[in-house]
């Protein structure tokens, strides 16, 4: 489980010494009486070595007992320090202590976990004949899961030896197979995409044949990566689940499977027919196709966007840019900066006249290593640091293997030029206020690429006569 912030609902923490090992614990009280107790066994990465603590068990209506897995500084499977099942008979005292207090009967109890926290849910449901285990691909060989986390076997078995792995490896199959307590309701979460599966829960499956009240839901989904990606995935339906249980209702739906998505299923035949019924259309990217590589300094997208006056474009919720479109709906919009190597998944909306937005449009961009970025033009008109006399004021320069020069103050555009041989002019229709200007000069190349700044400061006359600072500097 990930750290997450603490649960919202209050809790109340302790220790149990009464029994043969102290046991630390949280507790939190069930909204409106509820008459049902969920105990919480945490696996091997829960924060604080307490499960489920992260404030997914906040809108469960019961009374939860947190039971911590940490013994003299290492886990146990809440079983045994070296070997010394005292551990195990000193949780199993607190949850019979706490079940009393609250004057519950073992049915209106349910043992809760995942991998580790799922064996020891079904260990002290079966063993001590409370209603409900409902487990996460818990392990049924933990002896061999110990020999393979060497630093969970010490404190376990102490020093490590086949035979204490043997004994670890046959205790939840011995119990399961002879257990008085076989009408238990059992919920066992697997999935054949968890690396454990095949060899720490598919094997025993069949020792639950006798259980009349036994469950398998089997979560076959392609986008389980892994052991810890099988809570994520599962986590809703556990949660339904779980406060089923506690509202008193066990259902029986025997052996399940679930996921089975298709991410990439070709989803052309519903985009078609969106798009040709959707009242403002989403925007379509005509180019960059998906998975043509783009070159870092070169990155720009354009398309359609009929209905809108401007298309916004956002990158993991961050704003990238907007482009306005045409009178035909077509947009465009070039980066200047250079992108990282990588895929990005860009959504892409549009905005009409009055503000209302588009459905989305997700447009996968692949980036490849942008080339090193190109001179930056040079302004041999005015000198830097001059003062010309105004109000008119040309800029020339060169810049050698460039198509155009593009000129701005700031944030604020003012002008595109083209490159003739190298080189380029450029002076505009309006006059220069006076005083000091910046303006810096980027030249975009035939492959795409954008320079950085050339930059040039002036100040145009007019200001001089005002400010005897300037006229010390710029004066002649």
């Amino acid at each position: 489980m990930s750290d997450q912030p603490r649960p919202s609902r209050p809790f109340a923490e302790g220790r149990d010494d009464s029994g043969p090992f102290p046991v630390e614990y949280r507790f939190s009280h069930a909204r409106n009486g509820t008459r049902h107790l969920v105990v919480v066994f945490a696996n091997f990465s829960a924060p604080d070595e307490y499960g489920f603590a992260n404030g997914v068990l906040d809108q469960v209506r019961a009374n939860i007992l947190w039971i911590r897995d940490l013994f003299d500084g290492g886990n146990t499977y809440y079983l045994c320090k070296g070997m010394d099942f005292g551990v195990e008979r000193s949780v199993a005292a607190l949850i019979a202590r706490f079940v009393h207090a609250l004057d519950l009967a073992p049915g209106q109890v349910t043992m809760f976990g995942g991998s580790k926290g799922g064996t020891a849910a079904l260990q002290f449901a079966l063993r001590h004949g409370y209603g409900n285990a409902l487990c996460l691909v818990p392990q049924f060989r933990i002896g061999t899961v110990l020999h393979e986390r060497t630093s969970a076997a010490t404190p376990m078995m102490g020093q490590p030896t086949p035979e204490k792995v043997a004994v670890l490896d046959a205790l939840m199959p011995d119990l399961i197979t002879t257990t008085p307590h076989r009408h238990t309701n059992v919920y066992l979460l697997t999935s054949p995409q968890d690396e454990q599966h095949e060899q720490q829960v598919a094997p025993f499956l069949g020792l639950f044949r006798d259980y009349p009240n036994f469950n398998l839901l089997v979560n076959d989904s392609p986008l389980i990566t892994g052991h810890a990606a099988v809570t994520a995935r599962t986590l809703p339906a556990v949660m339904g689940l779980l406060n089923l249980l506690v509202a008193g209702v066990a259902p029986r739906f025997g052996h399940v499977r679930t996921g089975g998505e298709q991410p990439d299923r070709d989803s052309s035949a519903i985009d078609a027919l969106l798009a040709a019924t959707e009242r403002f259309p989403r925007p379509r990217v005509h180019f960059p196709a998906p998975g043509v590589p783009v070159p870092g300094h070169a990155v720009a997208l354009g398309g359609s966007a009929p209905g809108a006056a401007r298309v916004s474009i956002w990158l993991n919720g961050a704003y990238m840019g907007s482009a306005p479109t045409d009178a035909d709906g077509r947009w465009e919009r070039r980066f200047i900066h250079p992108w990282e190597a990588g895929e990005y998944t860009l959504k892409v909306f549009g905005v009409d006249a009055d503000g209302e937005q588009s459905a989305r449009t997700a447009h996968t961009l692949t980036v490849t290593e942008a080339s090193p970025p190109p001179p930056a033009p040079v302004v041999t008109e005015p000198v830097d640091n001059s003062y010309v006399p105004g109000p008119t004021v040309r800029l020339t320069g060169h810049a050698f293997g460039a198509e155009r020069v593009e000129l701005a103050i700031g944030e604020h555009a003012l002008g595109t030029v083209p490159v003739e041989d190298g080189l380029w002019s450029w002076q505009p229709a309006w006059e220069w206020r006076g005083g000091g200007h910046t303006v810096e000069a980027r030249a975009a190349y035939p492959d795409g690429r954008t320079s950085p700044p050339g930059r040039v400061t002036f100040v145009v006359a007019g200001a001089l006569a005002r400010n005897p600072v300037l006229l010390q500097r710029y004066g002649g």
